[in-house]
C-alpha cells in the first residue's frame, strides 16, 4: 500500500525529473502568472547584485497584485513562478531559462557598457521594468598556460592462469596431479614526458578613464585571454607550467596457481606467477617563459600581477617597460 507521503514523494520526483514546468502547473506545484491579476514587478540579482565578468547569479522576481499579494519565482525563498512566465531581454549579460544571468568572461563585451535586463510579464505587457547591474572588475583572476600533459603508460597484460592438476581416486595408487603455475604478469608501460609549458606574451596598460583600470591581454603559444582589472580588490595571476608526466602503467597481475587434483594423496597447488612492475612516471614538462610589456603609466600596479612558471615558485616573468597603447 502507497503511503500518501510516499505519493507526495513520487509526485515531486516526477516533478523534478521530467522538468516540465506544465506537468507542476496541473499538479499545482508551480505557477504562471498570465492569468493572474498582476499589476507590478519588481527584480533584483542573487546572492548578489553585481557581477564580475566569467560571474552568473540568479534573478528574483516578484510580482504583485492590487491586493497585496504577491509571487515570486523559483527558486528563491520557495517561490513556485516558472521563469517562462516572463519575457526577459538582456543587454551585455545572458539570461538562462532558468533565471541565471551570466557576464561574458572576455572584459571587452562589458567595458564601459551598461548591463540589465528588460522584464515583462507574460500575458500583462503593461507590466514591466528593468533590472540594472552593476559590472566589477575587482575580482581575483587567472589565467593558465601549461603544457600538454605526457600519455599514461599502458598497463601490463595479467599472467595466466595455471592449469589444474588431473584428479586422482581415493586408491593410494591414483594420487591428484599437480596444479601448473600462473605465469608472471608483465610490467606496466612508463608514462612518457609533459610538454614545456607555453611561452606567453602579456601586454599591461592602464585604460583611459577617470579611474584607474588596468588592461591585460595574455597570448600563449595556443590560447589568449583578456582581462580587466580594478586595482582596488581586484588581482591577476598567470601560470605558464610545464605539463605534468603521464602515470606509469599499472603491472599486469600475476596468474593464479593451478588448484591440486582431488586424490590420495592430493596434489600440490600450483604457484602464482609474479605481478608484473608498475611503469615509471614521466617528468613534468619543463616550465614555459613569460615576457611582460608594461606601459610606464602602469607600473604602480605591477604587485596586482602574479607570474610563475614553476609550481611552488612565485618568480618566472621577464618584464620590458614601454609604451603599450590601449589593447582594444
Amino acid at each position: 500500500m502507497i503511503s500518501a507521503r510516499m505519493g507526495s514523494a513520487a509526485v515531486t520526483a516526477l516533478v523534478l525529473l521530467s522538468g516540465c514546468g506544465s506537468v507542476g502547473v496541473a499538479l499545482g506545484m508551480r505557477t504562471r502568472l498570465d492569468k493572474l491579476p498582476v499589476t507590478a514587478v519588481s527584480a533584483k540579482l542573487s546572492p548578489q547584485a553585481s557581477l564580475t565578468p566569467g560571474k552568473s547569479g540568479r534573478l528574483v522576481l516578484v510580482a504583485s497584485g492590487t491586493d497585496g499579494k504577491t509571487w515570486t519565482t523559483v527558486g528563491a525563498k520557495h517561490g513556485d513562478v516558472l521563469f517562462d512566465s516572463y519575457k526577459l531581454e538582456p543587454t551585455v549579460v545572458k539570461v538562462n531559462a532558468n533565471g541565471y544571468v551570466s557576464l561574458p568572461a572576455d572584459p571587452r563585451l562589458s567595458s564601459r557598457k551598461s548591463a540589465r535586463v528588460h522584464i515583462t510579464v507574460v500575458g500583462h505587457p503593461d507590466v514591466q521594468t528593468d533590472l540594472d547591474i552593476p559590472v566589477k572588475y575587482n575580482a581575483a583572476y587567472a589565467a593558465h598556460f601549461p603544457g600538454a600533459s605526457g600519455n599514461d603508460g599502458m598497463s601490463g597484460i595479467d599472467g595466466m592462469a595455471g592449469a589444474d592438476g588431473v584428479a586422482g581416486s581415493a586408491s593410494p595408487a591414483n594420487p591428484g596431479g599437480n596444479g601448473g603455475n600462473g605465469q608472471d604478469g608483465s610490467p606496466g608501460g612508463n608514462g612518457s614526458d609533459g610538454w614545456p609549458g607555453q611561452t606567453v606574451h602579456v601586454s599591461v596598460t592602464l585604460q583611459p578613464g577617470p579611474t584607474p583600470l588596468i588592461q591585460v591581454r595574455a597570448k600563449g603559444d595556443r590560447d589568449e585571454e583578456f582581462f580587466l582589472i580594478d586595482p582596488e580588490g581586484g588581482s591577476l595571476s598567470i601560470d605558464a607550467f610545464g605539463g605534468e608526466g603521464g602515470r606509469g602503467g599499472r603491472g599486469g597481475r600475476g596468474g593464479r596457481g593451478g588448484s591440486g587434483g582431488i586424490g590420495v594423496p592430493g596434489g600440490m597447488a600450483g604457484n602464482s606467477g609474479l605481478d608484473g612492475s608498475d611503469g615509471q612516471p614521466g617528468s613534468d614538462g619543463k616550465p614555459g617563459k613569460i615576457i611582460v610589456t608594461i606601459d610606464p603609466a602602469a607600473e604602480a600596479f605591477r604587485d596586482k600581477l602574479h607570474f610563475a612558471t614553476r609550481r611552488g615558485a612565485g618568480a618566472g616573468a621577464e618584464f620590458h617597460t614601454e609604451a603599450v597603447p590601449p589593447l582594444w
